[in-house]
């Protein structure tokens, strides 16, 4: 687990910008003072970024930076991934309920932060009907999520991109 996190002796600055226990302004003191505080209070001394001049430090109960750290690493990971666009297949002669149901899981894919990629698969003179479908699921969708693009209407299959708001 290679963190950013520095801790305790390892932290280097000559000053540090110390933020207590409940996330109270402690102020500007020295390295110091900001270790003897710690220790007083059996905690870690956490300096959470080394960008700036003096580097924000907290106070930290034992144990916890560790598993704080790990726990941002997760989050930003989570963050990192792009939202993943998942294909909703649909025919061009559905049902109502059928449609209900693919329209309740398109809102819901939109509503946890990933795209979706409307396809209808198409035979002979299926395209108008497979676009009219398309053009009315991005409408009932309209306040999940908006159209990438256009509706794409090749020769097997009519496709729309839609991303979460």
């Amino acid at each position: 687990m290679a963190s950013m996190v520095m801790m305790n002796e390892k932290i280097r600055a000559s000053e540090v910008h110390l933020t207590g226990l409940r996330g109270e302004d402690l102020g500007i003191v020295t390295r110091d003072e900001a270790l003897a505080k710690a220790r007083e209070l059996k905690v870690d001394l956490v300096c959470t970024s080394l960008m700036s001049s003096p580097p924000p430090c907290k106070l930290v109960a034992k144990g916890q930076a560790k598993q704080q750290a790990g726990q941002e690493k997760r989050s930003a990971k989570a963050k990192e991934q792009p939202a993943k666009v998942k294909e909703l297949r649909l025919t061009p002669h559905i049902e109502e309920h059928d449609y209900d149901t693919k329209l309740r899981q398109a809102a819901k894919l939109l509503g946890s932060g990933n795209g979706i990629q409307l396809v209808v698969r198409i035979q002979g003179k299926e395209g108008p009907k497979a676009k009219e479908l398309l053009e009315r699921m991005v409408k009932d969708l309209a306040e999940n999520g908006k159209k990438q693009s256009g509706i794409q209407v090749s020769g097997k299959q009519a496709a729309v991109q839609v991303l979460p708001l």
